[in-house]
Formats: structure tokens, sequence, C-alpha cells
């Protein structure tokens, strides 16, 4: 999404002073944008292209930036921009393809407000939330939770409790989500379809919780990985369609397409037990052991069953890492 600042919502739809308890301008000063270049022959270039941008969330008094991981991963360069006009440079400190968190450390002093933590647990569907991409007032936004459940992403990817939020923010990425006292609830990661009564259907915005980053924050920053074993991956999408989960894409030269897994392949056994969904196929195989584990699939081609071996791999070993200029 755009970084620029040439546009706003309705003014019924920004908040106003008296709909937060906490600072308003703090909370909306605290959210910087972001803006990354990635070289051309990145992993991830392909893909998620060669620059990004989006907003990321000063959560910390040193300047310690979160964001969307996506957005940094394989920055060779990060420039942010504050709402007064500061434009500073900043450093990839830790990118986490579990919970999808970035962190940045801008390269000097922002003089920026931080935002504290909240929990998920104090807010539940239909209390007013605030989505607060970069740009000020006018880039925030009043909306509501429509639920806390279970997401999972088809590009190996699942999140216990995930939160969505309607109306849609139309620069999700990296936005800040925030609670009537002005705390950090969670962070912008997708555009979504909400699914409502009579088959009617609503944009949204789905939000990675902070409560996910609070027990790992801190091996983040000394290691800039969690410290345990590397989750297998195996370049694979799955897509739910018709009762089946179905291949739908395979990451060229990754492992399921180098052991001969094609896209239209219907999965029917991960380690020779059924998976009921596409979190439980990628659980499944998530609990075998450490990536380089070897992962057992049937599927179904054609109407023929193929049982096929992939060795898997890990997904970070693929990926650039940052260089401190």
């Amino acid at each position: 999404m755009s970084d620029s600042k040439n546009w706003s919502f309705p003014p019924n739809l920004q908040p106003d002073p008296e709909d937060l308890s906490g600072d308003l301008d703090k909370v909306l000063n605290a959210v910087v944008a972001l803006r990354a270049e990635i070289p051309e022959d990145a992993f991830t270039a392909s893909f998620l292209g060669t620059e990004r941008s989006g907003s990321g969330v000063v959560i910390r008094e040193d300047g310690l930036i979160l964001t969307i991981g996506y957005l940094i991963t394989e920055a060779q360069s990060i420039w942010l921009t504050a709402n007064d006009g500061t434009v500073m440079q900043g450093h990839t400190l830790a990118y986490d393809q579990a919970s999808g968190f970035g962190l940045i450390q801008p390269l000097g002093r922002l003089k920026l407000p931080m935002l504290k933590f909240a929990s998920t647990a104090t807010i539940e569907a239909e209390d007013d939330v605030f989505a607060i991409a970069y740009g000020g007032r006018h880039h925030a936004l009043k909306a509501k939770l429509v639920a806390k459940r279970e997401f999972a992403g088809n590009w190996e990817y699942v999140l216990d409790e995930a939160l969505f939020t309607t109306p849609a923010h139309p620069h999700w990425s990296g936005a800040a989500l925030v609670d009537e006292y002005g705390r950090l609830l969670g962070i912008g990661s997708l555009l979504v379809q909400e699914a409502r009564e009579e088959g009617q259907s609503l944009q949204g915005n789905m939000f990675v919780p902070v409560d996910i980053l609070k027990p790992i924050l801190d091996e983040l920053l000394k290691f800039g990985k969690t410290s345990g074993p590397a989750r297998p991956w195996l370049g694979l999408y799955v897509a739910e369609s018709d009762g089946h989960l179905v291949v739908s894409g395979v990451t060229d030269g990754g492992p399921a397409a180098r052991a001969g897994v094609r896209p239209g392949d219907v999965i029917i056994g991960v380690a020779g037990e059924r998976p009921e969904g596409i979190a439980d196929v990628f659980r499944r195989y998530w609990g075998l052991g450490a990536a380089g584990v070897e992962v057992p699939l049937s599927l179904l081609r054609r109407g023929t069953r193929n049982d096929i071996v992939v060795r898997s791999a890990e997904r970070n070993s693929l990926l650039k890492k940052p260089s401190l200029h």
C-alpha cells in the first residue's frame, strides 16, 4: 500500500479525542511510515515485490518499532517517516515467521511516543477499536472487533487466535490496532472477507495480536529469531475447495516442488493421518520434528493415489539477511 498522505477517512469515521481515555495525539504519533527496498534476486522478491511500504509502531522508549514482517523480509534498506516529517533509516533486528512480526531499530533517535501493550483477553466481539496507519488522524479509523479466532494462511502460517475487524482499513500493512485506552492490541496483516448473517460478506482486516510477541520479544532482540528449533517448511500452498484440501501452488525450487508435488494435487494424508483442514495440514508436519525432517504426503492426482516423501527445509535459510550500513 502507498504511504501517501493525500487521502483521508470521512470525519465521522475518524476517532475523536473523547473516543479514547488515552492521549489520541500520542497514539497517532507513535505510528510511522516505513518503506523497504528488497534486492531483485531475493527469495521473496517475486511474490512480495522489491518495494514495500506500510506502517510501524514504536513500542519502546529507545524507538524500537514493531511491524508486520513481510514488509521488511530481506530488506536491504528501510526508511522511516514520522508524522512531523522526520525521516530516518532503520535496520531489521528480527523477523519471526511463526508470528509474522518484524522488528526495526531506527538508526538514530526518533523522539516519538511509544505504545504500551494491551491483552486480547480484555476485549470482546463488538468492542470499539481503532485501526491507525501512518498519517495522523486522517488515516485513523474507528472500527469494531468482530471476532477472535484461529487463522490459517495458505502459505504455511497459522495463528491460534487472530483479531478480525470491520470496516476495512485500506492501508492495513503494519497498522496499529489500539483499544479505548490507546494501548496496542495488534499489528495489521491482511485484508479479508468477513462472513456475516444471511450469506452477506463484508471486507475487514486481520491483525496479529501482540500477545504472541510478549513471550518471544527478548529472544528476538537477542538472536534475531526465537531460540527453538525451526519448523519444517515445504514451500506448499494449500486451499480448501469443495471439501477437499488442494495444493494451490508450490514454491519454485522448494522442497515440495523438488519432491514432485504439483498444483491441483489433493492432500488426503500427512504422515498417515487425514488432515481436517488447512491448519491441520501444517500442524501435522510441524509436529514431526524440526526443519529437515522427512514429511510423508498422500496425494490424489487425477484419481490416482501418490505417496510422496518431502524432505523439509528451514525457510529462513533461503532468505537474504539484513546488513547494517
